[in-house]
C-alpha cells in the first residue's frame, strides 16, 4: 500500500531527536548532525541518505520503489524513494537506516 506524505512526515520525525527544516522546494528531516531524508513539497518521492551499501541494498530489494537520485547526489548515496510504489514498513526501515548514518557520533572516553 503506498505511503502518503504526511505518514511519511510522521515516520521520519518518529526517529530519534529528528525534526524538520525547510530545503529548497523539499522538507529536510534532520538529526542534530545532519540531514538523512528530504520530502518533495509535491509528495512524491522522498529522497534519503544513503551511503554506497544501503543504497544498493534498497535499490536491489525493491527496484520499483527505489533508485539513485539524478546526477552527482545519486553518486553519492542520495536514494530516491517513490512513494506511491512503497510499503510502510520498507519506507521506515529506509528512514531507520538513513537516520542511524546520520546520528550524532558517541564521544570517546576519555575525550571533552
Amino acid at each position: 500500500m503506498p505511503v502518503t506524505p504526511a505518514r511519511a512526515r510522521k515516520l521520519a520525525l518518529s526517529l530519534a531527536a529528528a525534526h524538520e527544516a525547510p530545503h529548497f522546494d523539499r522538507t529536510a528531516f534532520k538529526t542534530p548532525r545532519k540531514t538523512f531524508a528530504t520530502l518533495a513539497n509535491s509528495g512524491a518521492d522522498i529522497n534519503l541518505m544513503f551511503d554506497a551499501a544501503l543504497q544498493e541494498f534498497y535499490c536491489e530489494q525493491a527496484p520499483e520503489a527505489f533508485a539513485p537520485a539524478p546526477g552527482g547526489w545519486g553518486a553519492m548515496g542520495c536514494t530516491r524513494c517513490d512513494l506511491k510504489k512503497v510499503d510502510e514498513a520498507t519506507l521506515l526501515s529506509a528512514l531507520k537506516a538513513a537516520h542511524a548514518l546520520a546520528a550524532p557520533k558517541p564521544k570517546r572516553a576519555g575525550k571533552k
